[in-house]
């Protein structure tokens, strides 16, 4: 059955009339795939024209939504009169108009664990900014930095007193440059837009970390959670997040002969698989071996009464740094490097996809001995 198309008005503000286009039987909206019968077209009339000027402007507009109204009954109904490029053109032209923040949020809903949450913030600033429609026809580069320049500048949705962190903007950021990356492959930009635009430049954060006297000082030091204890001090010992200590389970952790324990298991963050080397000395902070599918250190949880108790075993240590749990992770790192292990063993040993990642820790290293060097002093 032929689909009639035919071209309607609806009177708007301003004494205007909206025109668009009316499909029988209905087709399926491209953006979400349910039937529709209306297709706004952006253009209107005015309902008595004024002067010269008006009369004109209502004549061609007329005009040019009657070219649209033919042009999308032969797309319809006689496919066969255009030529292959015509077609393609067609095409773009219906992606170009279809709402780019519509296809961000399809995107983030792929996503899951943490990584869906933080493309869910990033979507919620890009609707905030855009009041949730933007064409793909009208995505650029202004559009980009604009975009930019509101991460940097926007409230954060946690405390609308503060400003957005440099590094939640570069997350989020990142997100934009992802999506037209994808959008680019699957033919919704005609340009590779990502290429022309700069990321956010990531903001220096300071790693806190232990010398090795601050943690032998924790290991003689008691703790009202002797569980968190022996779990941060793992850390220490192997460099991993507090994410893959809670989830370990017995069943990761296998012995080689002539080469010692290892830990096989899956990366939280970067879901890459590793096999990692631990010491005997990691390995005897575990206790008693049970069935492969129990937990390694049950009972961990991360909690604002669990850091109570970090920073309570912390200061009773006679160290008045502020460390976090994440900062075992940091002492693994520096001290391994201060010890003259390679920074790509290192950035190896703590799962890192870039050895840039690792470099920071290099950097502490260099102001660590800078502070050293200047600590003598004589009197010249």
């Amino acid at each position: 059955m032929a689909t009639k198309v035919k071209l309607r008005q609806k009177a708007i503000t301003d004494k205007r009339q909206s025109l668009y286009l009316d499909f029988y039987p209905p087709i399926l909206h491209p953006e979400t795939g349910e039937p529709t019968r209306r297709e706004f077209l952006g253009l209107y009339l005015y309902d008595t024209p004024k002067n010269a000027l008006d009369k004109l402007h209502n004549k061609e507009t007329l005009q040019l939504a009657e070219q649209i109204r033919q042009k999308r009954e032969n797309h319809l109904n006689k496919p066969e009169i255009y030529t292959g490029y015509e077609l393609e053109q067609l095409r773009i032209k219906e992606r170009s108009e279809q709402n780019f923040v519509a296809y961000f949020k399809a995107l983030a809903d792929k996503r899951k664990a943490s990584n869906h949450d933080n493309w869910v913030s990033a979507y919620n600033y890009l609707k905030a900014f855009t009041n949730g429609s933007l064409k793909f026809a009208d995505l650029d580069e202004r559009f980009c930095n604009d975009f930019k320049e509101y991460l940097l500048t926007a409230k954060s949705t946690k405390s609308n007193k503060t400003t957005l962190s440099q590094n939640s903007a570069v997350s989020y950021f990142n997100k934009l440059k992802a999506t037209l990356k994808q959008a680019y492959k699957d033919g919704y930009l005609q340009t590779d837009l990502n290429a022309k635009i700069e990321p956010v430049k990531q903001a220096e954060t300071q790693r806190n970390f232990l010398t090795i006297e601050e943690l032998n000082s924790l290991v003689k030091t008691e703790c009202n959670d002797p569980l968190l204890k022996r779990a941060a001090l793992f850390s220490a010992l192997t460099g991993l997040r507090f994410s893959d200590i809670e989830k370990l389970v017995w069943g990761e952790l296998e012995y080689i002969e002539g080469n010692g324990y290892f830990i096989q298991f899956k990366q939280q963050k970067t879901k890459g698989v590793e096999m990692m080397p631990i010491s005997d000395q990691a390995f005897g902070l575990l206790g008693e071996r049970k069935a492969p599918t129990d937990k390694v250190f049950e009972g961990l949880k991360y909690s604002a009464y669990e850091n109570k108790r970090l920073y309570q075993w912390i200061g009773a240590a006679g160290i008045t740094k502020d460390i976090t749990f994440h900062c075992f992770r940091h002492t693994f790192a520096t001290l391994q490097l201060s010890q003259g292990t390679d920074i790509y063993t290192v950035s190896k040993l703590l799962g890192h996809r870039e050895l840039k990642t690792t470099q920071v820790y290099a950097k502490i290293i260099d102001q660590t001995k800078r502070k050293a060097a200047d600590k003598i002093k004589l009197d010249l």
